[in-house]
């Protein structure tokens, strides 16, 4: 039934323009400015699309905008969908379908997330290399159910999700760009509430160095339908287990907005040298 509704929802953005985007891009907490730099961008309210949730978290605006960057046809989530809202997970990963559909083959999915590696500072970026799926190991798979064959395999293989040709190329545009780019392990725990001490401690253990509430479900989905797939984390706030002060949202949207610049840049950088 997915597909239908997935295709219910290309016939609609179809019907606010002609363009095909080749790159789809998720926009993180506090990112959501790189839409300004989107060339003669449509942009559609989430609840102008037939089967589309609605973002309602702050820092998340909600709209899907088409158009070009770089020269890159492009379709972007201005905001996206989380376990701790409410949303079943077929619900969160649905706009990836819709992106497919529409022509993209490449995802970029950025998020917000606390620096558990100590060599880690807030405004870092980290590009990611691997993940760690707390809620998906604990049954909230996107995948979960029947398969429909028309999106791709029962038993897709998740060993190398993250594309090593973009990881490449991100290195190379950081140093271009003056932005800090690390590389590695992403952990995704369900939130909304921010992580005790004693998990933080854990994941380090584990060998995470960034953990989110956000991405795992999007990018299991992409590589489902076999996307090429890009993400980045911009690391906000420390989260190794031993600090002092307790991390808040509003913190974590202010590291946003600073580091909205190099963002900016960073992800254009790379969409240059994909055309």
């Amino acid at each position: 039934m997915q597909y239908e509704q997935a295709m219910e929802a290309v016939a609609a953005i179809q019907a606010h323009t002609a363009v095909k985007p080749v790159v789809g891009i998720i926009l993180g907490t506090g990112l959501g400015d790189l839409a300004a730099e989107i060339e003669q961008a449509v942009a559609i309210p989430y609840s102008e699309i037939p089967h589309f949730a609605r973002s309602t978290v702050q820092g998340h605006a909600g709209r899907l905008l088409i158009g070009t960057l770089e020269g890159v046809p492009i379709v972007a989530m201005q905001g996206r969908f989380h376990l701790y809202e409410g949303y079943e997970v077929p619900v969160i990963t649905f706009p990836v379908r819709v992106m497919h559909l529409l022509g993209a083959n490449t995802l970029f999915v950025s998020n917000a997330a606390g620096g558990v590696n100590p060599a880690y500072r807030p405004g870092d970026f980290m590009v990611i290399r691997d993940h760690i799926a707390f809620a998906g190991l604990a049954g909230a798979n996107p995948l979960v159910g029947p398969n429909d064959e028309r999106f791709g395999p029962r038993f897709p293989a998740l060993a190398h999700a993250y594309d090593a040709v973009l990881r490449t190329l991100s290195h190379t545009v950081a140093a271009q760009v003056g932005a800090t780019l690390h590389e590695g392990i992403y952990a995704m725990v369900a939130g909304p509430s921010f992580e005790t001490q004693a998990e933080l401690r854990f994941l380090r253990i584990v060998g995470t160095d960034a953990v989110g509430m956000s991405t795992v479900p999007e990018v299991v989905v992409a590589r489902h339908m076999g996307m090429r797939v890009l993400g980045i984390s911009l690391i906000t706030n420390m989260a190794t287990g031993e600090e002092s002060e307790e991390v808040n949202h509003e913190g974590v949207l202010a590291t946003s907005d600073a580091a909205r610049p190099r963002f900016a840049a960073l992800v254009k950088g790379i969409l240059h040298e994909l055309a």
